[in-house]
């Protein structure tokens, strides 16, 4: 699995939830992500709306930002408009203020990853009434709400990596928690769900303690890590199928006197962990390519416009780099596997 950095793009950040303030920053976003796009105000290649806004869960994730900019090339490649907005705090009220005001804007796609699979269901329902065309990343809707799911690996495979990693690191014996991104995070849910079944099927002498959620947040998720060790002293290992978790545990026992004690695993991106890796607080963690997801749902995006598919089982499309895909059941497109990063091999990446 290859990743690369991609080309800068405009990003509107506002902190106002009001209606009046988000039009205003879309019409900003839209007017300057012309130039990141390559295709001017129109947003379109001859007759075709090409003008793709990425939705993430919040703003100033590394994760997301990494995703998004994929995104940002892709469209660049094929002459469309990128834009991204989204929330400060990840919370599903504010993406619909988002989704029903980019409906207004006419744009030719939405690419989202979902705090709630219902909480948007209603605005999204709308926007795809107006012909907006729907894409979910890394964390779904319910299925009827959208026309792609861009899946970054399965569950089952997230799941079992997470926990083969911390069980592999205490010796498979022990207390472990997990500290996730917020309750009712589409993806993290189910990750936990597959986790606890594969620990209570196959690792019988780890204990889980407890689930904790850090809501995405960088000292939320740190002041979590500090109480999930005051609270179980005897904890052997914590997952964090976040990347803002992960990080924010590792920045905690990297000072601690828990370092080398209590492992740490979940998702992260290379650059977030390296220093961690590197001294010592963290033995290894997984992740897929976020830059190639974001990259993959831009294609999705456009097929989806071009009317080359409808989100259809059976389906395929080019994905410019990344070749051809399959749509599968419930409109699902698969990325790939998930990859591990360790001390061997981290210094090879860089997002």
């Amino acid at each position: 699995m290859l990743f690369q950095k991609s080309s800068t793009r405009t990003v509107t950040r506002t902190l106002s939830l009001t209606a009046a303030a988000i039009a205003l920053a879309l019409v900003a976003t839209g007017c300057s992500a012309g130039t990141a796009g390559g295709s001017g105000s129109s947003g379109s290649s001859g007759s075709k709306n090409y003008k793709i806004t990425f939705l993430p869960k919040n703003l100033g994730n590394a994760y997301f930002d990494t995703s998004d900019k994929g995104g940002a090339a892709a469209i660049k490649e094929f002459k469309g408009t990128y834009a991204e907005v989204g929330p400060a705090t990840a919370t599903a009220d504010a993406q619909v203020s988002y989704i029903n005001t980019l409906t207004q804007q006419n744009v030719g796609a939405i690419v989202l990853s979902a705090d709630d699979p219902t909480a948007v269901g209603s605005a999204l329902t709308q926007a795809k009434a107006a012909g907006v065309k729907i894409v979910t990343f890394d964390s779904d809707t319910d299925a009827k709400y959208r026309d792609i799911f861009i899946n970054q690996a399965t569950a089952d495979g997230i799941a079992k990596i997470e926990v083969d990693l911390i069980t592999k690191q205490i010796g498979d014996k022990g207390e472990v928690a997990i500290l996730s991104a917020a309750a009712n995070a589409t993806n993290q849910n189910a990750w936990i769900d597959l986790m606890k079944k594969d620990l209570a099927a196959n690792h019988p002498n780890v204990k889980l303690d407890d689930v904790v959620y850090g809501n995405d947040d960088d000292q939320t998720s740190f002041d979590k890590t500090a109480a999930l060790l005051q609270t179980y002293p005897n904890l052997k290992g914590i997952i964090s199928p976040t990347t803002v978790g992960i990080a924010a545990a590792a920045r905690y026992l990297s000072t601690s006197a828990y370092k080398g004690k209590v492992a740490l695993t979940g998702l992260g991106t290379p650059n977030q962990m390296r220093d961690y890796v590197n001294d010592g607080t963290v033995t290894a963690f997984a992740l897929w390519n976020p830059a190639d997801l974001g990259y993959l749902a831009s294609y999705a995006a456009k097929a989806l416009i071009d009317g080359t598919i409808t989100g259809k089982e059976g389906d395929s499309f080019k994905a410019g780099k990344l070749g051809t895909f399959k749509v599968g059941a419930k409109g699902t497109v698969l990325l790939g596997d998930p990859y591990t990063f360790d001390k061997s091999n981290i210094a090879k990446f860089n997002f």
